[in-house]
């Protein structure tokens, strides 16, 4: 049996194991971002090389929305971009001029330059000061020392809100096993610690 009361703004829904305080979206639309925190998520720096004010160079989108296991046929993955975004109409552009996109699933020694690659104050080369990466004939760019890395184009978009969700295609991949993943989680970067046998 279970028993719903409502508390001016607040629903509490109380059942057999006990009670779950709900807020309406509209009460505190600030809610849905601090309890979407709380959700776990891989960190992936999209990258492609595109052409600059000063020649070719490398533009990067981080995203902690990205999914994989959309689709197997076709091989699909996805990720949501907000419509404010200034990387990924360059981004766009070079993949449907041609080239690819190179997805780099961060992995966990890239907590300081997942910070550098959002970072919107640096030029898109600078992002990638220090780093480690790889530029494949087709654009695609990636950053090493990731788990996962997928070349892919752009399958469709689709608007939702302030975000659009963009369903990419994966061409080739690559992938170290023993490179653990970078997690998105309360605002924060974190590493995953296994859980004790037993």
């Amino acid at each position: 049996m279970t028993d719903t009361t409502d508390v001016t703004e607040l629903t509490v829904v109380t059942g057999a194991t006990g009670a779950v305080p709900m807020t309406p979206v509209a009460a505190d639309p600030m809610a849905l971002r601090s309890t979407s925190a709380l959700f776990p998520s891989g960190v992936a720096a999209l990258s492609a090389v595109v052409e600059g004010e000063d020649g070719p160079e490398p533009v990067v989108l981080v995203a902690s929305s990205f999914q994989v296991g959309i689709s197997l046929d076709p091989p699909l993955v996805l990720f949501a971009v907000q419509h404010t975004s200034t990387s990924w109409p360059k981004l766009r552009a070079a993949v449907q001029a041609g080239g690819k996109l190179g997805v780099s699933v961060l992995g966990e020694a890239h907590d300081l330059a997942a910070r550098r690659l959002a970072s919107r104050a640096l030029r898109a080369a600078e992002r990638f000061d220090g780093l480690d990466t790889t530029t494949l004939p087709s654009g695609a760019h990636f950053v090493h020392g990731a788990p996962v890395w997928l070349e892919c184009s752009i399958h469709s978009e689709v608007p939702a809100g302030d975000h659009d969700v963009v369903l990419l295609e994966v061409h080739s991949l690559g992938g170290v096993a023993e490179t653990e993943p970078l997690v998105w989680h309360s605002s924060g970067f974190r590493t995953l610690t296994p859980k004790a046998a037993g």
